[in-house]
Formats: structure tokens, C-alpha cells, sequence
């Protein structure tokens, strides 16, 4: 038996929303105000992970609605891409936004390659599975 595929609703798309703008908050830190790890989490490079974990969530769940839609192959292959892509940018973007606008918070190379390198997998995962 196969899955009917289903037209897009916006209730769809208001994890990848939440999401969105949980990590626009978390960005929007004051560098005062982000936590510390504790001791026993000391984990080289953790928040490299966070990175990635975040920015990948982004178009992990912006991807998802995508799954039962009406659409051919290579649509959902290339709009995947396309979100990947968005993935980056922002990533690079909020690199920008913390340098100029906010306190105790500086621009990271490193943050946007992770930033990145979640994006990327978020998209191979999708094209995985929710193609």
C-alpha cells in the first residue's frame, strides 16, 4: 500500500519555526549570559557540536513537512539543497549579527564551519529520508 502524498500546511512548518527562532535566541545571548559547561561535561570542541546540532536542526525541520508532499524527486532534492544553502548563510549571517549587536559576542570562523557542517548533513539526512 502506498502513502498518499498530501498538500503542505502551514501547522507543517511551525517546528522548523520554533526551532528557527529558538536559536535566534540562544545567538542573541549577551556573552555574559551564556552558560558555562560544567566540569564533568568537558567535552573538547562541545560547542562545535552545539553548532552543528542547532544549525542542522534548522533544516532538519524545515525539510520534514516536505516528506508526504505532492511534489517530484528532484523538486524536493533541489529545494532541499536550496534550504541547505539557507542553512549556511544563516549561519554565516548570525556570525555577523553577533559581532555587530551583541555584547561580550565575536564573530567565529570555526562556529560557521560547524554551523555549516550541520547544515550539510541536515540535507543528506533529509534527502535520505524524506525523499
Amino acid at each position: 500500500m502506498t502513502e498518499e502524498k498530501k498538500s503542505l500546511r502551514f501547522i507543517q512548518f511551525l517546528p522548523g519555526i520554533a526551532w528557527f527562532l529558538f536559536v535566534l535566541v540562544l545567538i542573541c545571548l549577551p556573552g555574559d549570559d551564556v552558560p558555562e559547561e560544567p566540569e564533568w561535561l568537558s567535552i573538547p570542541d562541545l560547542d562545535k557540536f552545539i553548532h552543528a546540532a542547532l544549525f542542522g536542526g534548522n533544516v532538519f525541520w524545515f525539510c520534514m513537512p516536505f516528506k508526504k508532499a505532492a511534489m517530484e524527486t528532484s523538486d524536493k532534492v533541489s529545494l532541499f539543497l536550496r534550504m541547505g544553502i539557507a542553512g549556511i548563510v544563516w549561519g554565516l549571517a548570525t556570525e555577523f549579527i553577533q559581532l555587530f549587536f551583541i555584547p561580550g559576542r565575536q564573530f567565529d570562523l570555526m562556529d560557521w564551519a560547524a554551523d555549516s557542517a550541520g547544515a550539510i548533513i541536515a540535507f543528506f539526512v533529509a534527502r535520505k529520508f524524506f525523499v
